[in-house]
C-alpha cells in the first residue's frame, strides 16, 4: 500500500504548504528552458525549426528524468524522495488559490484587481474582460489545469513514479512556454505541444469522468459527447466540456488572444457563470481530488486480495 500511502501524503503536503515559495524546481527549469530557446530557436526553414525543438525537448527531458531515477534508487527509503517529487509537481492549491484571488475580487466590485489576478491564469488578455467573461475565464482555466496539475501528475506517478511524474510536468512546462502557434513558436514548439498531447490523453479523459462523477453526471457525459470534438485541443475539449457540464454552465465563447478575437465553440450547458461559480468549480476539482484517493486505495486493496489468493 506504499503507493496509495504516497500518493495521499503528497497531496495532503500540497494543501498544507502548497507550492515552495521560493526556489520552485519548475521555475528554475524554465528559466533553463528559457535559456536553450533562445539559442536553438533560429530562423531557419519550417523543418530545421521543428528539429531544432525536438532536440531541445530531449535535451531538457531525457538527462533530468534519467538523474531523477537515479536518485530516487540511490536512497534506501526511495519512496520518501518519490512523495516529494509527487509533491512538488502537483499545483492544486496554487491553482485554487489564484482562482480564488479571482473570486473574492469580484465579490468586492473590484474589476481591476479582477483582471489583473485572472491573467495569472490565463494566456488571454484580460484588460477588457466584463465580471462574466472574467468568471467564465477563471473557470475554464480551474477545469484545465486541474487535468495538468493534479490528475495528470497523480497518473503519470500511478503509471512510472518519480521519473514518470517529473517527465509529464516537465513537458506540461514546456507545452506552457513553447506550444503557441505564433511565428515564433509555431515550428519550434511542435514537439512540446505534440508531446503533451500524446501524455494527457489518458489523464484528460479520467479527468472528464471525474468531473461528470462530481456533479451533474448525465448532463457533463453528455456534453462531454457531443461537444469536445468541437474543441481545438483534443484533451481540453473533454475536460472542460464535461466540467462546464457537471457544473451546469456554459463556458467558451469569444476571447481575446495577442491582439486577436478568437471566437471558440460553447461548451457545456445551462447559465453564463458568475464569481460564485469559481468556487464551485474549485469545489468540483477538490472533491475530484478524493474521489481518486479513495480509488486508488480500493484499487490497491484489490490488488493486494486478488495477489494473496
Amino acid at each position: 500500500m506504499l503507493i496509495p500511502a504516497s500518493v495521499l501524503i503528497a497531496l495532503l503536503l500540497d494543501q498544507w504548504w502548497g507550492e515552495p515559495k521560493r526556489w520552485h524546481p519548475l521555475v528554475g527549469f524554465g528559466c533553463v528552458a528559457n535559456w536553450l530557446e533562445t539559442r536553438l530557436n533560429r530562423p531557419t526553414p519550417a523543418w530545421g525549426q521543428r528539429l531544432s525543438g525536438i532536440a531541445a525537448v530531449m535535451l531538457l527531458l531525457v538527462p533530468i528524468s534519467s538523474l531523477v531515477y537515479l536518485f530516487v534508487h540511490a536512497f534506501a527509503a526511495a519512496w520518501v524522495v518519490a512523495i516529494l517529487f509527487l509533491y512538488l509537481a502537483v499545483g492544486a492549491k496554487s491553482l485554487t488559490e489564484h482562482a480564488t484571488h479571482v473570486s473574492t475580487a469580484l465579490d468586492q466590485g473590484d474589476l481591476a484587481q479582477a483582471r489583473l489576478r485572472v491573467s495569472y491564469l490565463v494566456s488571454r488578455q484580460t484588460d477588457t474582460m466584463n465580471p462574466n467573461d472574467i468568471a467564465k475565464a477563471s473557470i475554464e482555466s480551474v477545469l484545465e489545469n486541474g487535468s495538468d496539475a493534479l490528475f495528470g501528475a497523480v497518473f503519470w506517478f500511478l503509471v512510472a513514479g518519480a521519473p514518470g511524474v517529473v517527465f509529464y510536468r516537465l513537458s506540461n512546462t514546456l507545452d506552457a512556454m513553447w506550444g503557441y502557434k505564433t511565428p515564433r513558436f509555431k515550428q519550434f514548439g511542435w514537439a512540446a505541444a505534440k508531446l503533451d498531447d500524446v501524455l494527457n490523453w489518458i489523464p484528460a479523459r479520467l479527468t472528464a469522468l471525474t468531473y461528470a462523477l462530481c456533479g451533474h453526471s448525465q448532463t457533463a457525459l453528455s456534453c462531454w459527447r457531443q461537444q469536445s470534438a468541437s474543441w481545438e485541443s483534443q484533451n481540453a475539449g473533454p475536460v472542460i466540456a464535461a466540467g462546464a457540464g457537471a457544473l451546469a454552465l456554459e463556458l467558451g465563447g469569444a476571447a481575446q488572444y495577442h491582439g486577436q478575437i478568437k471566437f471558440r465553440p460553447r461548451l457545456g450547458q445551462g447559465k453564463t457563470p458568475t464569481g460564485d461559480d469559481i468556487q464551485r468549480s474549485i469545489r468540483l476539482l477538490q472533491q475530484g481530488e478524493w474521489v481518486w484517493v479513495v480509488c486508488i486505495f480500493i484499487m490497491a486493496g484489490g490488488w493486494h486480495l486478488a495477489w494473496l489468493t
